[in-house]
């Protein structure tokens, strides 16, 4: 057995999964193209923005577009001089904009009507030009194409992290305990459901509309927002748990009861899987007030099923391995067993449901914003743009270039979860 095998046969798992990942030529395309559409959606707002990124004017120097951070967690407050400014007309000493110096909210009434890229533009000097054209209310279309990216993979992301926070913990409690291997109290099985959707009402539903306005200022306004409503989440469900502590020293209340959890997981899988997921969660968007954080939640609702039976199928196979029978022996308690070693170990089939998700999840928010569903109209999408183009026929650079960003971040991520899969896949290894 020559060198080169004795070193691969010493390296851990994840180090064969990279690896074989390398082998596969489009995936790792494909990687660096979704690397490179993640950078543009994290810096949106330095490569399209009506705020200079460095200015001096009267004497001071700014940096606005960091500066609008820090106003949208309130951390600080804009000069008297630069509050409700038009930062084109400005008169500067000193100035460096963004290469695109709009926001896709920012109207251009000279250059309405569906102004082509090819199109005699009314703009002062090329430096303002509508490199893709404008909308027909005068919206630069290519800065709704580079903060749409931003919705586009916080969508992805966040509903398929919401999909995957659900469905690992629903599979691996169903794969793990099965009918039989899980006892609590009464009272803190009914506190930890009241109290669940009581979180969830608080931390989320009261707040959809600071989430949403934090989504379209900025990624760090929008990432301390959903912070604090993960505090309030946590901190509700501790409450619960404290108060199920102290009530559990009444007898009738502190009683066990075995808890049928695979039996029940199964059969809410089954029920979730029966209903058309595009169809209800149009029916949702289509009641409900249009919001992001909403569009976002309800696909991430809908979508852990897959992920769930993954992470059960195999738990139902690792609870049964000599290393938790080890744990056992050793005295270590079930939860700690499962999270510690089982869970993990589970966890390699459910990267490429992960993978396919996102993509699934962007290709059904451009669907929503294509019907005018879901997403507020003051939120450009690559959907909502695609839907602009319904309104001039003639308007081919609304339809071509979201059209091909959709194709082009659906086929990407779906290229990757092919990847994946050859990679962990064990009849490969030689």
């Amino acid at each position: 057995m020559g060198r080169e095998e004795i070193k691969e046969l010493d390296q851990g798992y994840w180090a064969y999964v990279k690896r074989q990942f390398k082998k596969n030529k489009r995936a790792v395309f494909s990687l660096c193209v979704v690397g490179f559409l993640a950078l543009i959606a994290l810096f949106a707002d330095f490569i399209a923005n009506e705020k200079p990124l460095v200015m001096k004017y009267q004497g001071s120097t700014y940096f606005p577009v960091l500066k609008q951070y820090g106003v949208d967690l309130g951390i600080t407050k804009w000069p008297k001089e630069l509050q409700n400014v038009s930062w084109k007309n400005l008169e500067y000493d000193f100035v460096i904009f963004p290469p695109i110096p709009y926001l896709p909210k920012n109207q251009d009434m000279k250059n309405a009507q569906f102004t082509g890229p090819f199109d005699e533009q009314r703009v002062k000097s090329k430096r303002w030009h509508h490199w893709l054209g404008t909308d027909d209310i005068g919206r630069d279309v290519l800065s709704g194409m580079i903060h749409g990216t931003r919705i586009a993979f916080l969508v992805g992301l966040l509903s398929m992290g919401i999909s995957s926070f659900i469905g690992i913990i629903l599979g691996s409690m169903a794969g793990y305990f099965g009918d039989n291997g899980l006892e609590m109290s009464r009272i803190r099985v009914a506190m930890n459901v009241l109290f669940f959707f009581v979180a969830i009402f608080y931390a989320f539903t009261t707040r959809s509309y600071q989430i949403s306005d934090a989504i379209g200022n900025s990624v760090i306004s929008f990432f301390g927002q959903l912070l604090i409503c993960l505090m309030i989440f946590l901190a509700i469900m501790l409450l619960a748990n404290l108060l199920s502590f102290a009530l559990e020293k009444i007898p009738i209340l502190g009683k066990k009861m075995n808890l049928p959890i695979d039996l029940a997981i199964s059969r809410l899988i089954e029920v979730v899987v029966s209903i058309p997921r595009l169809f209800l969660i149009i029916a949702v968007v289509a009641v409900a007030k249009p919001s992001l954080v909403l569009v976002m939640t309800v696909i991430g609702l809908t979508s852990w099923t897959g992920i769930a039976r993954l992470i059960r199928a195999e738990l139902l196979r690792i609870r049964n391995l000599e290393y938790v029978e080890a744990a056992h022996a050793l005295g270590f308690s079930s939860l700690r067993t499962m999270v510690k070693h089982a869970v993990p170990n589970a966890l390699s089939p459910v990267l490429i449901s992960i993978s396919f998700g996102i993509a699934a999840a962007i290709l059904i928010e451009a669907t929503l914003s294509f019907l005018g569903l879901g997403v507020p109209a003051d939120v450009i999408t690559w959907g909502g743009l695609l839907n602009k183009a319904r309104e001039a026929h003639d308007a081919w650079w609304l339809a071509i270039v979201p059209g091909f960003a959709i194709f082009l971040t659906v086929t990407m991520f779906n290229l990757i979860g092919e990847g994946l899969t050859d990679a962990l896949d064990p009849r490969l290894r030689k």
